[in-house]
């Protein structure tokens, strides 16, 4: 199972990125948040991750991704290029936890991501059915414009 925590939480995104690999639910990275860095290897700005945070919670999309969608991933995602790295984690479901793998950024928490990037964050969560306030704060984030 791969946990989405960022644009790939849109089901429609993932048929493209992942034809293979249907939605399964929903659910909570618990005691994580989601938080921004890699400035520097971005386009726009800086990367959506996740870092270990006592308390907090990150909202995620479960998929069952074969292996060959896997791979597919791993390029979108810059895996094999060093950008992400991949790491096993258990989500809180309503059915209990599952065991899920998802990417998390092999660089420094930092920077702003850019307002586009943060809208589309949003979109893809308000999508995959996350829960109003949990859109509201990432659409209120702090973001920067691309003329900054």
């Amino acid at each position: 199972m791969y946990a989405a925590y960022a644009s790939n939480m849109d089901p429609d995104q993932m048929a493209e990125r992942a034809p293979h690999s249907p939605l399964r639910t929903t659910g909570w990275l618990q005691d994580w948040r989601l938080t921004f860095g890699g400035e520097d290897v971005g386009f726009e700005g800086a990367l959506a991750t996740v870092v270990e945070a006592s308390g907090e919670h990150v909202f995620v999309v479960l998929y069952d991704v074969p292996e060959f969608d896997e791979q597919a991933l791993d390029e979108w995602e810059g895996a094999a290029l060093g950008v992400y790295r991949k790491i096993r984690v258990r989500i809180a479901t309503l059915d209990g936890d599952v065991l899920a793998w998802l990417y998390v950024l092999d660089d420094y928490e930092g920077g702003l991501p850019s307002a586009r990037y943060l809208g589309i964050l949003a979109d893809a969560a308000e999508k995959a059915g996350a829960p109003d306030d949990y859109v509201k704060e990432l659409r209120t984030r702090p973001c920067k414009s691309l003329g900054d």
